[in-house]
């Protein structure tokens, strides 16, 4: 198998680690072409093959679900390998990763993967649009932060020259309007203590739903002691914007101007709110403490493949 796996193969095994579950159009909108789609499917059937993936298809009323992949075993030992680690160390456990496919929260996790594969792809087919140039799951976000905060995700957008890195805070349209109102409190504890602003982008399911929650959302944001400290925006997928991408002028920042409903692109969040010390930088002093070596090799790899004469090598794959 070690002689079959490409680059691609291997960064793929690396952002199912991170990420727990892609489905089939996440992982073309990651490492494809969308013209690539039939060669992306015939190689994950290869991958499926060799153990290097698992894959199950989710139950639907109506029509059929698109294929669902996590890592397998011999994608797994493969990655501890590669990082010089015993796949013991890893702590991969096979019926773990395949268990997400009865989880509760299947759906929360493939719609917030998917929120952050289309800003990739949007990157990665258009360089005037941008380049995610970082992303970490909710897992990672958990270890990091999660005594003080729990997001969805955390990512970095760089667009001509300038760059803006954020919290992400998926709404399925399951909370309470006034839990999702108490998390502000927690963002705001968690720029206090590290002295990082650090924007946070909820995405909700529908307009209606985005229109109820900025209003608890702005009451909610009017209580903190220093409201600056926590700057955000909303958007749902049914608001006008030029394209489909989470890039796009999409986002309503909270609370809004005066007389003023644009909605702004995620790059203008950069001049809106200068970034301070960039939460990696904390991040970084965070995961060389960890013991766990899985933890501290283990790096996230970067949201998109590699440039250069690696696409060279994926082509031929």
């Amino acid at each position: 198998m070690a002689r079959h796996l490409t680059l691609r193969d291997r960064w793929l095994t690396h952002m199912l680690w991170e990420h727990k579950v892609l489905t089939t159009h996440q992982i073309v909108e990651l490492a494809w072409s969308t013209a690539a789609r039939r060669t992306a499917n015939e190689r994950l059937r290869k991958l499926y093959q060799w153990r290097v993936l698992d894959r199950f298809q989710p139950f639907v009323t109506t029509g059929s679900a698109p294929m669902h992949y996590v890592l397998d075993i011999a994608g797994a030992a493969a990655l501890a390998y590669e990082h010089g680690l015993d796949p013991k160390e890893l702590g991969y456990r096979h019926d773990a990763a395949i268990g997400i496919a009865h989880s509760l929260r299947l759906a929360h996790t493939v719609g917030c993967n998917g929120f952050f594969t289309s800003l990739s792809n949007a990157g990665r087919t258009n360089a005037d649009t941008g380049l995610l140039t970082a992303w970490w799951s909710e897992t990672r976000c958990r270890r990091l932060w999660g005594d003080i905060v729990r997001p969805d995700g955390y990512g970095r957008w760089a667009e001509h020259g300038t760059e803006v890195e954020f919290f992400v805070e998926f709404d399925f349209g399951t909370e309470a309007h006034r839990i999702l109102a108490a998390k502000l409190h927690d963002y705001h504890r968690l720029a206090v203590s590290t002295g990082i602003i650090t924007p946070l982008l909820l995405w909700l399911p529908t307009a209606q739903r985005e229109a109820t929650v900025r209003r608890a959302l702005a009451d909610a944001h009017a209580t903190l002691p220093r409201p600056e400290l926590v700057p955000m925006a909303t958007s749902s997928p049914q608001q006008p914007a030029t394209s489909d991408d989470p890039a796009a002028d999409r986002w309503l920042p909270l609370p809004a101007t005066v007389g003023s409903s644009r909605r702004v692109r995620l790059a203008e969040f950069a001049s809106r709110w200068p970034r301070r010390t960039p939460a990696a930088d904390l991040v970084h002093r965070l995961t060389t403490a960890v013991p766990n070596p899985a933890r501290s090799r283990l790096d996230s790899p970067p949201p998109t493949p590699p440039d250069g004469q690696d696409r060279q090598h994926w082509s031929a794959a």
